[in-house]
């Protein structure tokens, strides 16, 4: 199943220079929040794949004109194709406005999701707008990521878990790809294409080897660092 992942900026390659069949062969459309209802009514009118959606942290306008021909699945576990997706959209509340969450009201939507993840043995995709909590989140408040994600990272395991909020082009820190115990993590800013049943075999590996390299390589930054502390 191939599917296309969406988040936090308009792909002009899908909707300013779209042409047709440049969504051919696609599946499945998921989007991870923060992106122009019409745009996503505008695909919705060239695929016949469904278009899942969450609720990012400006998507107010959603409650008067949500995204035509769409299927919102905050707070919802959609099945297709036999692959269980489980929605859960906003951000950390950092201002007034709709679709902020502090932890605990979040540990209270998740709560209240367990029911359905219970019923339906787990999920293979987390969709969110706002990352985890330390993994791959922001230092400022608004972009603080979900203690609540990161539970159900470790008690369920999901195949893939897709977010945005943090942006790619806010620094080298925000990675496209990332790995969290045996989850492969895709923040799919503006977009990203990927193969359901091959992406986590292709990339988790490589992934973890890069990331372990990186690790081994600040430790070992931090230790010369102390060194010539203690020699000065």
């Amino acid at each position: 199943m191939k599917i296309l992942a969406l988040a936090d900026k308009e792909s002009r390659n899908y909707w300013d220079f779209y042409q047709p069949g440049k969504l051919d062969g696609i599946d499945l459309i998921i989007s991870c929040g923060d992106l122009d209802g019409r745009y996503l009514s505008f695909l919705a009118t060239f695929t016949t794949a469904p278009i899942y959606y969450v609720h990012g942290n400006h998507d107010s306008h959603y409650d008067v004109h949500p995204p035509d021909g769409c299927i919102c699945i905050d707070n919802k576990i959609a099945v297709y194709q036999g692959v269980r997706i489980m929605g859960i959209g906003g951000s950390m509340r950092y201002k007034k406005g709709p679709h902020q969450y502090t932890q605990k009201q979040m540990d209270g939507r998740v709560l209240a999701m367990m029911p359905k993840i219970l019923l339906h043995g787990g999920f293979d995709i987390l969709v969110t707008h706002a990352p985890a909590y330390h993994v791959g989140d922001g230092e400022d408040l608004a972009h603080h990521g979900f203690k609540a994600f990161r539970r159900l990272l470790d008690r369920f395991g999901p195949k893939y878990f897709l977010h945005g909020h943090v942006h790619t082009c806010y620094g080298r820190q925000y990675k496209r790809l990332k790995t969290y115990g045996n989850t492969l993590i895709i923040n799919p800013y503006e977009s990203y294409i990927f193969e359901y049943e091959t992406e986590y075999d292709n990339e988790f590996e490589k992934i973890r080897e890069r990331e372990e390299k990186h690790a081994a390589e600040d430790d070992q930054k931090q230790v010369t660092a102390k060194a010539a502390k203690e020699i000065k």
